[in-house]
């Protein structure tokens, strides 16, 4: 007698918790062989609005952190991710990697978590400058970040993809509400249980899973988000997604890069989610002399 297996059926992660769709609706993804992998949440806009809530509410804070205990933060996530290695790599094979590419990708995403968990603390120091100017004024520009940013998943790319988008952008203090890949959603839901054992605050970062072309124009076009970015996507949804993103001039990045190279990672990928603040602060003259910079 074959037994009928159990699929599991995975939530979706909103404010550092993890509820079911507001819609009820759920969905499920096959693998190569067009076998069903697990029950996905077919999220909805109410969905996308409690993320967009939970992002605002501790986008402050978050933003607040000093840089070093962000960095440590990053640290902790590729901890963790270290350790459930291997449950990362059979998801991946189940959705249909060979285990060497497999074992690479996951290794890859640890590396590139460090990577940005190393430049917290640094990038500010490396993009500021003292500025000169024909005034007794000490003028100086620094980066702060942008707020709430959305990100529309990798669709190809189950977890490089998806960590290449989220670590630049709280790395630099911002928050975040990602959907996930609509094909490849496993590791995704997996990476949010290791997001939530990671000493990361409530709704930095918030997971969700469900039909791109549904979910991702709702985000483009509330006026809470701060900034959308995407990743290889079809050119009609990316047009689409540019035209709503203009209601609020939220900044839109379409990044093309294979995720996979070890050159996919930089400085620019922060600080295109970044504010410049300039500074003037006057400087006394003593006995009529002037002082610029």
């Amino acid at each position: 007698m074959n037994r009928l297996e159990i699929l599991k059926t995975y939530k979706i992660y909103i404010g550092g918790q993890f509820p079911r769709t507001e819609s009820g609706r759920s969905y499920q993804p096959l693998n190569s062989a067009g076998k069903p992998l697990a029950n996905m949440c077919l999220s909805s806009r109410k969905d996308v609005r409690n993320a967009v809530v939970a992002a605002r509410k501790a986008f402050g804070p978050w933003s607040e952190r000093a840089a070093f205990n962000r960095g440590q933060i990053l640290y902790r996530i590729a901890e963790m991710l270290e350790g459930r290695q291997a449950q990362f790599v059979d998801e991946l094979m189940r959705q249909g990697s060979s285990k060497v590419a497999a074992t690479n990708e996951v290794n890859l995403s640890i590396d590139r978590i460090v990577y940005y968990a190393g430049w917290c603390d640094k990038y500010n120091q490396v993009v500021s400058s003292v500025n000169p100017v024909s005034s007794s004024h000490f003028n100086f520009s620094s980066l702060e970040p942008m707020g709430v940013v959305g990100v529309v998943a990798e669709q190809s790319n189950s977890l490089i993809g998806l960590v290449s988008l989220i670590l630049p952008a709280i790395c630099g203090g911002n928050s975040t509400i990602v959907l996930a890949s609509e094909k490849l959603p496993l590791c995704a839901v997996t990476f949010s249980e290791v997001i939530h054992s990671s000493d990361v605050p409530a709704g930095v970062i918030n997971i969700l899973t469900g039909s791109t072309d549904e979910m991702a124009p709702i985000l483009a076009s509330h006026m809470d988000v701060n900034a959308l970015i995407t990743s290889n996507l079809e050119s009609k949804l990316s047009n689409k997604l540019s035209l709503l993103s203009v209601d609020n001039l939220k900044r839109k990045f379409d990044y093309t890069e294979n995720w996979a190279s070890q050159e996919a990672q930089g400085l620019h990928y922060i600080s295109d989610l970044q504010e410049i603040k300039t500074t003037w602060h006057p400087i006394e003259n003593v006995g009529g002399a002037s002082s610029s910079y």
